[in-house]
């Protein structure tokens, strides 16, 4: 089955090293459960904060059948792509945990 994938990049140059990036980090959460139907990452520059430099925050937000996987906290960062890494870290944790569900379900 071919994956649904949405980039969503705001008050962000588009860039094709960060979609690079993202669809490694996708590709690597196929290896994971390859029972995803779609998966849309949403990445940001918010606006300056005055005792911070320019947080980036990433999203990502994976369906598979039966349930919609997310990194349910922001990832902030000051480097764009550490910001990317947590949130398909936090997503990975869960489709793990989803994996071994199904796989209990079906023993």
């Amino acid at each position: 089955m071919k994956l649904e994938l949405q980039i969503s990049l705001r008050d962000i140059a588009r860039s094709e090293a960060v979609e690079a990036d993202i669809r490694k980090h996708v590709e690597k959460l196929e290896l994971v459960c390859d029972r995803m139907i779609s998966c849309r990452v949403t990445v940001e520059a918010p606006a300056q904060h005055r005792h911070q430099g320019n947080l980036f925050s990433a999203h990502v937000d994976v369906k598979v059948p039966g349930e919609e996987i997310a990194s349910t906290r922001h990832h902030d960062h000051e480097d764009l792509y550490v910001a990317i890494r947590g949130a398909f870290d936090a997503v990975r944790r869960q489709l793990e945990e989803y994996t071994r569900r199904q796989a209990n379900k079906r023993a």
